[in-house]
């Protein structure tokens, strides 16, 4: 029998915590590789809360539960959480640890499923809850799991070749390096969990995760070069094992604990991010000396090569026609009031799918008008779809998979009237500052060695000045036909222990430019492009030094731009850039959709 509310699955699994002499059980979007993005078997936040963030948890003991999210999910939360059963706390402000002790008793058993939290969280946990006699336990098998009597299985799908074509480097090459790599540190195997680690070392790609072409798996590298691949035997198809050759032994996905017992007396490296505590577990009980390092794969990955480099360009330019289209189209149709949120995602998708190999999107698209544009990460559904109104400004943040490359851009428009209208003082105000912010970012040039948290004040200054800022972060890396989030760069603020902001920035690293306003109730505002980093040359520099060339190439609204607070130099940046746009796009339109990309990126 199913369970068909959010209270009889709560109850249910606070049944199965009391039968298992358990007080409490947290609840992550997780699951085995600490991905981003899970398959619909992990989804077991939303299936406990019905809450569809990315980001969040829950904790629930036998009187208590809570979900706890941030900043970009305050609204969100209470739309889809009852309050009556989950409270809701905000991070970082409101701990886990704090919470425990604050509805527990000493002596209270909190358990937490080890293949889906890394050892450091645990071992965090520990010290705030242990002075209070509360135990964190490690559960045999997941108690939510044992309730979730529909749950689905994990994807089934066939895994695929990337083409070296397109990757640039064979597996064997990349396996070599990691070799070199174990061999340098005195190491005897490395253990890859991370998804998109396994699909760049592999060359592989999946279709097991929305939104990430990657194969459910893992990886362990030993120091000759060769690898064992832990996959179910309905993904692996003779074409693959072929392309894989005799250096990787293909396993089963459900001989991967028992593999990690094999390492008796060997030296063996986890990445902590990646590393869930049953892995570590499974390698302590083989007698195996393991360490935790970063995946050595992150930063190779990281730095796309001339192939890599040259597919993003091509999956940029099919990309940026579409999305060109998209913004013609809503700008034809929008003022009639006709258009909802919803529709327009759809029509966008509509026209990447006409415009090249598009495998998926890189994201759920995020399509938001007027208020809802001030939510950074405002995820469009059936219950929050609204009208796009006429008069406003609309925000759409988006991105594709081709097998070339995966994009990512941002574009903010004014929604017109049939009558025409204009955005006001303040929209132009604040919209001019966040593409000033954009020109600093992309025209910045440094040294060697600068990491994106040192950079991430060149996007902000002109906002400061007006009193206001954003709460995201300005940039994050992305992946070659894979994650749309690809660390280790970041352009952050270098506070709140943000992931990356201190990763020094390299030649080949490919991030977001996305500098952003957002009035609460009112409007948004984001310009998101992807760049490249380059060296750059400068006569007599004294040292290496880098910047950025820009890969997205999309007409930005100039009907939102004041022009008297551009300079000279700005401005001939924005002339500069909707020249390339326009040499790029408009040998690939026809009829009216040439005649808006020729007209919307004639000088300013």
């Amino acid at each position: 029998m199913l369970m068909q509310t959010h209270e009889a699955r709560l109850k249910a699994l606070r049944e199965e915590l009391k039968r298992r002499g358990l007080h409490g059980f947290v609840i992550p979007i997780s699951d085995e590789h600490m991905s981003e993005y899970v398959g619909d078997y992990a989804q077991r936040l939303h299936w406990l809360t019905g809450f569809g963030g990315s980001a969040g948890f829950a904790a629930v003991t036998l009187t208590h539960a809570a979900i706890f999210v941030d900043g970009r999910y305050t609204v969100q939360v209470r739309d889809q959480v009852d309050e009556k059963l989950f409270e809701y706390r905000s991070i970082p402000g409101d701990t886990l640890g704090a919470w425990l002790k604050e509805v527990n008793e000493e002596g209270a058993k909190i358990a937490y499923d080890p293949w889906l939290h890394t050892w450091d969280w645990v071992e965090a946990l520990e010290k705030q809850v242990g002075p209070a006699g509360i135990t964190m336990a490690p559960a045999d098998s997941n108690p939510l799991d044992a309730v979730w009597s529909d749950q689905p299985a994990p994807s089934a799908a066939e895994a695929f070749v990337h083409e070296e074509e397109l990757a640039g480097q064979s597996s064997a090459e990349k396996r070599a390096e990691i070799a070199d790599w174990l061999t340098d540190n005195g190491l005897d195997a490395v253990v890859v969990p991370a998804l998109d680690s396994i699909a760049w070392l592999l060359n592989i790609r999946g279709k097991d995760v929305d939104h990430t072409p990657v194969a459910l798996s893992y990886v362990i590298v030993h120091s000759d070069a060769t690898a064992e691949l832990f996959i179910a035997p309905e993904k692996v198809t003779p074409e693959l094992t072929k392309h894989l050759g005799n250096a990787v032994t293909v396993r089963d996905r459900g001989a991967f604990t028992g593999g990690l017992g094999e390492f008796s007396d060997k030296k063996v490296s986890i990445d902590p991010n990646y590393g869930v505590v049953g892995i570590a577990q499974a390698l302590r009980a083989g007698g195996a000396n393991f360490s935790f390092r970063q995946d050595p794969t992150i930063l190779s990955k990281a730095k796309k090569n001339p192939a890599e480099v040259q597919g993003h360009k091509d999956a940029q330019a099919r990309d940026g026609a579409a999305v060109s289209r998209f913004l013609r189209w809503l700008e034809v149709t929008a003022p009639a009031g006709e258009i909802d949120e919803l529709a327009a995602a759809a029509k966008l998708l509509e026209f990447r799918r006409e415009h090249g190999d598009l495998r998926d999107t890189s994201f759920d698209t995020i399509s938001a008008a007027a208020g809802h544009a001030a939510l950074p990460h405002y995820k469009v559904d059936e219950e929050s779809n609204i009208l796009i109104p006429p008069a406003s400004i609309y925000l759409v943040d988006s991105g594709g998979q081709y097998p070339a490359g995966t994009t990512d851009i941002t574009r903010t428009v004014w929604i017109d009237t049939p009558d025409g209208s204009a955005p006001t003082a303040e929209m132009k105000d604040r919209f001019t500052r966040v593409l000033k912010g954009h020109i600093q970012i992309d025209q910045a040039i440094f040294p060697q060695g600068t990491c994106g948290g040192q950079i991430d004040a060149l996007a902000r200054q002109y906002l400061w000045e007006a009193g206001v800022d954003y709460a995201h972060g300005t940039g994050h890396g992305v992946g070659s036909f894979l994650a749309v989030h690809e660390g280790p760069q970041r352009i952050a603020k270098p506070t709140g222990g943000q992931a990356g902001t201190s990763a020094e920035l390299h030649a080949g690293m490919i991030l977001s430019n996305e500098p952003g306003y957002y009035k609460p109730d009112a409007f948004g505002i984001r310009i998101e492009n992807l760049v490249l980093t380059v060296e750059k040359t400068i006569e007599g520099a004294e040292g290496r030094y880098l910047g950025f060339d820009c890969l997205t190439w999309v007409p930005i609204d100039r009907r939102l731009i004041e022009k008297s607070l551009l300079t000279p130099r700005e401005i001939a940046w924005l002339n500069d850039y909707h020249a390339k746009v326009r040499a790029l796009l408009v040998p690939q339109l026809e009829d009216e959709d040439r005649a808006w990309v020729e007209r919307e990126t004639k000088p300013l």
